[in-house]
């Protein structure tokens, strides 16, 4: 399945990183540390999965109705899959998955406050519904981060090598590329590497606030945005995808 337009690339980049990262997080029903937090982030998964849904409407309708939303979603390899590395990455204990959703949240806090003023209709109104969700993901896992590494000896030490570990995914975040450029001269989209300062700023001063270190002299990994990923991703989508291709007229 590929896609004609550099448009329709940068929309299934954001509909591919939302649905992985709310698939990720699926995989954590009634696995929370305490019932809260159990419902909390399967909130958020359900949260990040529907904003998955709009941006595949939105690719079905700039692709011509050629393909359903499950056809996206179920019929493409990982090489197909154009997410970032950072969302695939595996859960890991609870530190782990506040440091993750503290680092893509804060990118999409900065994103769709961006893209809710884009010329493009849909991509606006997309945006404006996904920003109020992404604010309370932001501010949940935020105080998570702050509470984790103001607390213990082993919260403290976890979160760090959390943060630590995830690092050096975020770099890909900030690449912008061809895909982009054309977008950005029609003030459909903002280019992605005008976020990193506010993303920098934000992420620097909550660890400050927690106690915690900035990883330094990291060497950055990319390649998602182009469909190159980690071991990881085949795995998820293996599982993700066996029922609709096992059984794919079954009707439910």
């Amino acid at each position: 399945m590929n896609f004609s337009t550099d448009f329709e690339k940068y929309i299934a980049r954001l509909a591919d990183s939302n649905m992985i990262m709310g698939q990720r997080l699926s995989e954590l029903c009634s696995k929370g540390p305490y019932l809260e937090q159990d419902i909390a982030i399967s909130n958020i998964a359900l949260d990040y999965l529907g904003q998955a849904s709009m941006l595949y409407e939105l690719l079905k309708k700039a692709g011509g109705d050629k393909h359903s939303v499950d056809d996206y979603v179920f019929y493409r390899n990982e090489r197909n899959y154009y997410n970032l590395l950072l969302v695939e990455q595996d859960n890991g204990h609870f530190g782990k998955t506040m440091a993750k959703i503290f680092l893509y949240s804060t990118y999409q806090k900065i994103l769709y406050s961006y893209l809710s003023k884009s010329t493009n209709d849909d991509i606006k109104a997309i945006a404006l519904k996904s920003i109020k969700e992404v604010n309370y993901h932001f501010k949940h896992s935020r105080a998570w981060v702050l509470r984790l590494g103001d607390g213990t000896k082993e919260s403290k030490i976890k979160i760090q090598e959390s943060i630590d570990e995830l690092w050096r995914f975020t770099g890909e975040i900030f690449e912008s590329d061809d895909v982009e450029n054309n977008l950005i001269s029609e003030n459909i989209i903002t280019a992605s590497n005008t976020f990193y300062p506010q993303w920098s700023k934000i992420v620097k001063e909550t660890l400050q606030e927690a106690l915690l270190t900035e990883p330094e002299n990291v060497v950055m990994l990319t390649g998602g945005k182009k469909g190159l990923h980690t071991e990881k991703l085949g795995f998820m989508l293996a599982e993700m995808q066996y029922l609709p291709r096992t059984y794919p007229n079954a009707k439910w």
